[in-house]
């Protein structure tokens, strides 16, 4: 069934679940696969992905990659796996989110991405946004994580691995855990962020001045007054800070290939 616009996935996945449907399929980018998980969140409901987007971070981390009709032909080897999902929480309102939630830095990019330039470019568009940004200076983000304050100007709270379908910043996430491996950037301008992606490139990440890497189930977030900093859940505008980022344990069963399942079953929450 297609969409009807934006903002249109989630009620249709609900209404196929209301009509009897004992599987929805979501085809389309992460975007539409946030929406469609946001309309059966709760359910025992099984959904299936097919990529059809710009990065679909999540069929990459499935390793479904990208082509729609070679994902489509591995369906019937799919098997179910309930997993945990991610909440945000602002105020205007919460949404689910299955990949993850970026604060500051990654979320002005998403937000400042011209649409057009996406449709012709693809992943391209958020590298030109990005690159854009360069020496100028950005705001601060307090955060609150197992206990601790801390500053930075980039916060990431990843489900997955995979970050916008070429990257790999947090090596230690998986769906099977019941946390988010949460990593936090410092910085005043987006200077440093050449030697974070440097350091991303070679997987060598963790450990680096600057950057702390750590499990969490709960984050808190809020700006300096008058500051005004953006969230992006799935790779799409989420709103603003102030805000919360929690888990919800088993929230959503996901239709994962059998040798995805069995490599990641066997993680433990991290302490």
């Amino acid at each position: 069934m297609p969409t009807r616009g934006p903002w249109t996935a989630g009620a249709i996945a609900t209404e196929c679940v209301a009509a009897g449907a004992d599987l929805v399929i979501a085809a389309g980018g992460d975007g539409t696969v946030n929406e469609v998980a946001n309309g059966i969140i709760g359910t025992d409901v099984p959904m299936a992905i097919l990529p059809g987007g710009t990065a679909n971070v999540l069929s990459v981390e499935l390793g479904l990659g990208t082509r729609l009709v070679s994902a489509a032909r591995r369906l019937s080897e799919m098997v179910p796996a309930r997993i945990a999902a991610g909440r945000l929480e602002t105020t205007s309102g919460s949404r689910y989110f299955l990949t993850m939630a970026g604060i500051g830095f990654d979320a002005m990019i998403v937000h400042h991405v011209d649409p057009e330039l996406k449709q012709r470019l693809g992943r391209a568009a958020y590298w030109v946004s990005g690159f854009s940004q360069l020496g100028r200076p950005l705001p601060q983000i307090d955060v609150r994580v197992n206990g601790s304050e801390k500053r930075c100007s980039f916060a990431l709270a990843s489900r997955v691995r995979n970050y916008g379908g070429d990257l790999w910043i947090a090596r230690g996430a998986s769906l099977f855990s019941e946390q988010f491996e949460v990593v936090l950037f410092e910085g005043t301008s987006s200077l440093p962020y050449l030697g974070y992606l440097f350091a991303i490139l070679v997987g060598r990440l963790k450990g680096m001045d600057g950057v702390s890497v750590m499990h969490a189930n709960l984050i808190e977030l809020n700006a300096r007054e008058g500051e005004e900093i953006y969230v992006q859940v799935d790779g799409e505008p989420g709103g603003k800070l102030p805000a919360t980022v929690s888990i919800v344990p088993s929230a959503v069963t996901l239709m994962v290939p059998p040798t995805f399942r069995d490599r990641h079953s066997r993680t433990t929450n991290h302490g």
